[in-house]
């Protein structure tokens, strides 16, 4: 225990970046919590108090400093199965309302543990309850938007996850001894206050480095025409949640080691799910220092993973929509499967208006590819067994034993996806490392990957493969984008 506290001082001295959202220093003396980047001067060993969350933190009687804001702290990978179930139930929960016990067993039952096993898991991996959670993550939202955005007192209310705006203004003074009035008075008068007509502006803070620009360019290859857009350093796409519509802008900030999402306001009760699936498609939440010291250990790697740091490994908004992207482009290049994917959007998904004439469409949803016929897809130049196989990809989907979200159990999914005919292992893994955000994801099938390796076997490249775990995913992406020499197309390859 005093090893790590003397480490964790240590760290707190040095102010180094790569320890942000590693943990949080609690002042004694102020009561104050803070990142281990923030500017103030470093406290006393003596006062100082390590967490590994912000939600640990306030659950131990801190409040959040209003200087380095510790809800822009990005978060930690997950890695193990717990990690995985704890950073799912949290998507659950921005996914809906988590408010009483019968909700957490519907959640427990998706991973066939029972509630008080759930509730175990968060205490471990968070240090605080599945509510006290989620109260912590609505009130650090709720604290973002008063900062950032010039939302009203009641849509920060609503869109942080509350219930009424009596309950919001209570549980704020009670957490941060404040009225949410004083902190908005102290945004509106300067001059970062964004006042943007009908959109507003939130930051995802991420753990330098981060490569943009191959985020970028591997999203922009792959884009759903009038569901998505790329220009000028900007990714632009048209939004579905529930009832809820509207568009997002997504651009660099580099300065701010931050990504800034522009959002209607159209989509402000749904604003904790948006978020998260942000993150998710940007993978945010990575750690390249840790990631980087594993895969330069082999000796195959170690050469290029300079070329490309702080890689990401791009993930998906909708699990169904890049599921579809990734069938069609079983046996084609990226630029054919490109092609495809957009006529299927265009035929299936719903109109919609924004200001960009290049967003007009919302992505296809999977109740109405359910109903489609063999013949309505395949007039669009998909031939039938691709046909029936997203058919029966959207069934699954729809009925809801197959769940295509991030932090879902891989093992089970691939072995729901290759029951289906038509997905193969290269196709699942695919899946698997984009929509489940599972970072050992390893398609061993792909031909870039062999031919990399050396020409190797499928059953040679999983054993070399072996020194890259737990980031087998990151590795693919290095490869794909530094060792092709004969420039093939990763999505080039048999199911």
């Amino acid at each position: 225990m005093k090893q790590r506290q003397e480490a964790f001082y240590s760290a707190l001295a040095s102010r180094d970046p790569r320890f942000d959202g590693v943990f949080f220093v609690g002042v004694t003396s102020t009561k104050i919590y803070c990142r281990p980047i923030c500017p103030v001067q470093t406290p006393k060993e003596m006062n100082c108090r390590f967490y590994d969350s912000a939600h640990a933190a306030e659950s131990h009687g801190f409040r959040p400093c209003l200087r380095c804001r510790p809800e822009l702290a990005p978060g930690n990978a997950p890695v193990d199965d717990a990690h995985r179930i704890a950073h799912l139930i949290v998507n659950r929960m921005e996914e809906g309302v988590l408010d009483n016990a019968a909700r957490l067993e519907d959640i427990a039952a998706q991973f066939d543990l029972s509630s008080r096993q759930i509730r175990r898991i968060v205490q471990a991996e968070m240090g605080v309850s599945p509510i006290e959670l989620l109260q912590s993550r609505r009130l650090l939202l709720s604290k973002q938007l008063l900062t950032e955005t010039a939302l009203s007192i009641t849509e920060v209310a609503y869109a942080s996850g509350f219930s009424s705006l009596r309950r919001f203004n209570d549980a704020f003074c009670k957490r941060y001894r404040m009225p949410p009035t004083r902190l908005r008075k102290k945004v509106l008068d300067s001059d970062d206050a964004l006042m943007v007509a009908d959109t507003s502006t939130v930051q995802l803070v991420y753990r330098p480095p981060y490569d943009w620009d191959g985020i970028l360019a591997f999203l922009k290859a792959r884009t759903l025409k009038e569901a998505e857009w790329v220009s000028d350093g900007v990714y632009y796409r048209t939004i579905r949640l529930g009832k809820y519509k509207g568009w997002i802008s997504v651009r660099h900030a580099p300065e701010k080691c931050a990504l800034m999402v522009q959002f209607t306001h159209s989509l402000t009760p749904v604003l904790p799910a948006l978020l998260g699936r942000l993150k998710d498609l940007f993978d945010v939440v990575a750690r390249p220092d840790l990631i980087a010291a594993q895969l330069r250990r082999d000796k195959i790697l170690k050469k290029i993973i300079d070329k490309n740091k702080g890689l990401r490994v791009p993930g998906a908004f909708d699990g169904f929509e890049m599921a579809v992207r990734a069938i069609l482009g079983q046996q084609v290049t990226v630029a054919a499967a490109t092609t495809l994917a957009c006529r299927f959007a265009e035929a299936f998904g719903e109109k919609i208006k924004t200001p960009f004439p290049e967003l007009s469409r919302l992505s296809p949803l999977p109740e109405k590819i359910a109903k489609a016929s063999v013949d309505d897809i395949a007039r669009l130049g998909i031939i039938s067994a691709r046909a029936k196989c997203i058919i029966a990809l959207a069934k699954a989907v729809v009925s809801g034993t197959l769940q295509l979200n991030a932090g879902s159990n891989p093992d089970v999914v691939i072995k729901q996806l290759t029951s289906i005919q038509g997905i193969g292992m290269w196709t699942a893994h695919y899946i698997a490392m984009r929509a489940l955000r599972w970072p050992d994801a390893f398609p061993k099938e792909d031909i870039a990957i062999r031919n990399n390796l050396g020409g190797v076997s499928a059953a040679r490249a999983e054993e070399m493969s072996r020194n890259w775990q737990p980031w087998r995913s990151y590795a693919v992406l290095h490869i794909w984008q530094n060792l092709t020499s004969k420039k093939l197309e990763p999505e080039k390859r048999k199911t």
